[in-house]
Parts: structure tokens; sequence; C-alpha cells
């Protein structure tokens, strides 16, 4: 098995880690200052709920968290949860998502109002928890390491070992995995396509988790004619680090197979991108603190920063953050008319 990596990587106003699988990115953890309780449920995280409204014919309780918080939870009569404002102690399983609540388990029966019993394991206890006793990097290693993270998130292509490509493409209902042969096609035909298909699963799984993809996820595989217990195998062995909660379905005659991976994390996409896949004003903005971060460790004078306004303008309220690290002395500048990703730091 390829070896994986751990990164922490803390700066201003944003917390990041990685893990890495044979160099490259499989998990990218984050938080920011500036999302704060507008998040919404964090996986982890402790309530005492109140059951708001039982859906019998959905099995579902929708639940009040206190706050304006919301989440639904899995409930047939007669079990917890059953019965309209019962009490009720739960902790947050997937976070929400576009147009879909945040998931909760029952823990056990409560009293009281709605209100949030225990905050999320910070950044650095989950990627402690995933190292399980293994060295967490930090430092110029790690920066890069969230860096490549961040990026192929919002990467929708991605290649192949030994050729080809596949493009995740997250819908509201599945998210669809296409399997390009690319270069392979020059090989003998079936076994190219049987190659490509496995290393498909296997950096599909990858990306998978990379960018907090769940749910139903269909791979159109390349070729016809495939080879079904060596393609299930390959599942299983790339799903693995996904258990408990995968099912694999059989490839279908139209030379697709479905995949159910369990939810967790909201999908990062949705946290740096915007609805075009584009990072957003605070994603940049964040990238412009590093970098200037980056520039106060090699010079000591006064840095001058400029951006487009709503990057400036997203950077200008972590200042606070910035000059705890760096000293005061810096200054960020908004430019009417620049592209949204021109970033440029200077000495002053």
């Amino acid at each position: 098995m390829s070896e994986r990596r751990f990164f922490l990587d803390q700066g201003a106003a944003q917390a990041r880690a990685v893990v890495t699988l044979g160099g490259l990115p499989e998990r990218l953890l984050l938080a920011r200052d500036d999302e704060g309780d507008d998040a919404g449920p964090q996986l982890g995280e402790r309530y005492r709920a109140r059951v708001r409204r039982f859906e019998p014919s959905l099995a579902t309780a929708f639940l009040d968290l206190g706050e304006g918080r919301e989440a639904v939870l899995a409930a047939r009569p007669g079990e917890a949860g059953a019965r309209n404002g019962q009490a009720l102690t739960v902790e947050i399983k997937s976070e929400a998502r576009a147009g879909k609540a945040a998931v909760a388990r029952f823990l056990e029966a409560a009293e009281g109002a709605p209100e949030r019993l225990a905050p999320a394991p910070s950044i650095a206890e989950q990627i402690a928890a995933l190292a399980r006793g293994q060295a967490v990097e930090e430092g110029p290693a790690a920066r890069a390491a969230a860096d490549e993270a961040e990026a192929a998130v919002l990467q929708p292509v991605h290649g192949l070992p030994g050729g080809g490509s596949i493009a995740v493409e997250p819908t509201r209902a599945l998210t669809a995995i296409d399997v390009d042969l690319g270069e392979r096609k020059a090989g003998e035909g079936k076994r190219a396509a049987r190659q490509a298909n496995l290393a498909a699963l296997a950096e599909g799984a990858r990306l998978l988790r990379l960018k907090g993809l769940g749910g139903l996820v269909v791979f159109d595989l390349a070729g016809r004619g495939h080879d079904g217990p060596a393609l299930s195998a390959g599942a299983r062995a790339a799903f693995a680090a996904d258990q408990p909660g995968v099912a694999i379905g059989p490839i279908s005659k139209f030379g697709t197979l479905e995949i159910v991976l369990p939810r967790s994390i909201r999908p990062l996409a949705e946290r740096l991108g915007d609805a075009l896949g584009r990072p957003t004003a605070e994603t940049l903005a964040h990238r412009l603190l590093r970098r200037m971060e980056a520039e106060a460790a090699l010079f000591g004078g006064r840095l001058e920063a400029s951006a487009a306004t709503a990057v400036a303008q997203a950077a200008q309220r972590h200042a606070p953050a910035l000059a705890a690290r760096i000293g005061a002395r810096f200054a960020i500048q908004g430019e009417a008319g620049w592209p949204l990703e021109r970033l440029e730091v200077r000495l002053a």
C-alpha cells in the first residue's frame, strides 16, 4: 500500500490539514475564522435537540438544534425522535450541503432547550486522530501540501497513472466520474481499457475523499466487455478506507459502475469555489494572506498588497489575525477592475 503522510498548516485566520497518499492529496481538512457559526452544524458536534416535526412517511425527524440550526434524524415510529417535541442528545454525522440538511445520530434521551453541548474537534485534533501516532508535519511542506490539495479540489479533470484521465462532476443527485482512455488508445483495446478503469477506481476513490463527496457515485467506465470480477475487486480495494458504509453494485450493461459512499463533511468545492468552480473572494483572500506571510518571513520591511476590491475587503477582515503573526507592518489595497485571481505583494 502507498505511504500516507500527514500535514498541519496553521495560517492567519485559517487552519488546514492534509493527508497524502503516495505523494498525492487524499484528504483536506479546513477551518476558517470567517465561517464561524455560518458554516452550520459541524461533523462531530454534539447538541441537545428538540424534534420539531416527525414525518413517519419519510422515517425522518426534523430537529431544532437551537440558534437557527437544524438537522435531520432517521427515525421510525416507536424509535427515539418519533415524537414531536421530544428532547434528544445527538451528534452530527454528516454536514449540510447545497439544498440538504445536516444529518444527526441519536445518542440518548435528554431534557431542556436546544443548544450546542460540545464543539467539533479542532483541525489539529482531527489530523492527529487520522495519523494514529504517526508524525504530523508542519512548516513549509505542510503549506505546500495544503495549497496543492486546495487546487485539486477545484479541478474537475485529473490525469491517471499511465495515461488517460477522469472527470469528477458532482450534481445534486449523484457524482459522475467519466473515464477517458486518452493516449492509452494506442495500446491493445481491452487491455488498455482494463488498466485505465482500474486506475480510475483507485484515483476516483482518492479524489472523492479529497473533495468530500459521498452518496451515489457512478463511474462511466472506458471500453466494453468489462472484466467484472477484476473491477469489483479493484473497487473494494480502492474504497476500503471509506468503510463501513460502502455499497458496490455490479457493472451494468451500459458500462457503468454504481457505488454508494457515506457522507460526512460538506463538499469542499462548496466552501472554496463558486458555482462555476472558480475560487471565491474569501478563498483568494486567504491565498493573499499566505503570500504576505511568506514575504514577511523573507523581508523585514513594510508590505503592500493589492487585489481586486472584493478580495481585498475579505482579506482586510483578517488583518488582526495576520498582524498577530507578522506584526502590523502591512497595507492591503483594493483595485477596481482587477480580475479576482490577480494578487500582488511587494515591499513598500
